[in-house]
């Protein structure tokens, strides 16, 4: 046999006797139903945005700036005490407008987003469907597909009533 093949030699088979294996075939998966089947897990659940990354990058996006006024001044050879005292100011009075900022609504439109930022992005998206949800006037509790069951609920009650009423009208 040649290499194990299955074939004692390549002569008269017409091939040169190389073996490569078949990258089409698949091997099966391990489980047999690879999704979850029960309800809850399939219903849609919004991606939740880090609070702590959110706010780390705010505060990040201040001390860039607190930064860029450091070096600034030590270029023009301003005495440390005074940098220090200025990069406070800044600092104090960057963080307010951002705590304003944040408290009046935030960042609201992804549009200035880039796609690597995905808690940015979330969080976007959730307070664009908390606005769309109460232009539309939906409540907080509507559960997605209760108005069919609301119809077949009316239906078997219904059907309920007609069947009762029925033997009783006759």
């Amino acid at each position: 046999m040649s290499d194990n093949v299955g074939l004692s030699t390549p002569r008269g088979s017409g091939t040169s006797g190389y073996v490569q294996r078949n990258l089409a075939h698949q091997r099966p998966r391990d489980m047999g139903a690879p999704y979850p089947r029960d309800v809850d897990s399939l219903r849609h659940r919004q991606r939740q945005p880090d609070k702590g990354l959110l706010e780390h990058d705010r505060k990040r996006e201040v001390e860039v700036k607190v930064f860029e006024l450091r070096d600034k001044l030590e270029d023009e050879g301003v005495d440390e005490d005074e940098i220090e005292t200025r990069c406070d100011a800044l600092r104090k009075k960057l963080l307010a407008e951002s705590d304003k900022k944040q408290s009046a609504g935030g960042a609201g439109s992804a549009r200035n987003l880039k796609m690597h930022q995905v808690h940015e992005l979330a969080d976007a998206k959730i307070k664009e469907s908390e606005r769309l949800r109460q232009a539309l006037k939906i409540s907080r509790d509507y559960e997605e597909g209760s108005h069919w069951r609301k119809q077949e609920d009316r239906l078997k009650k219904a059907l309920e009533r007609d069947v009762v009423a029925g033997p009783a009208g006759a």
